[in-house]
């Protein structure tokens, strides 16, 4: 595991923006899948903006670049307990914003495990 940084976990009142974009289910050529452009509007999950109360913890992800990547950090985070929603304010080839809301506070070892299994870092 890795460890984390206090820095790269900020719990604080985030800038929810909602993107309003869709699936991204052919996957991206960053990522190995092919197929997405690497556009910075690529699939980003929508369905999660206007999650629940709690706790909102803001992270900085580097090495996205598509939709595939925003869908693959969006999957890993999601699954993590007590997680109730994810949004990804993607910066193609730069440092992306991770607001992750949940029921309480996360455990930043699982949290840096989660990216790592998605492929990126924190930054």
């Amino acid at each position: 595991m890795m460890n984390v940084a206090p820095s790269a976990l900020n719990p604080s009142t985030p800038k929810l923006v909602d993107l309003g974009l869709t699936s991204a289910s052919e996957g991206g050529s960053c990522c190995g899948g092919g197929g997405c452009g690497n556009s910075a509007t690529d699939g980003a999950d929508a369905a999660t903006a206007g999650a629940p109360a709690g706790v909102s913890t803001e992270l900085q992800v580097a090495g996205m670049t598509c939709g595939h990547c925003v869908t693959s950090v969006t999957a890993e985070l999601s699954a993590l307990e007590g997680v109730t929603g994810v949004n990804v304010a993607l910066v193609a080839g730069g440092v992306s914003t991770v607001t992750v809301q949940s029921a309480a506070p996360l455990d930043p070892q699982a949290v840096a495990a989660a990216i790592d299994e998605a492929g990126y870092e924190l930054a």
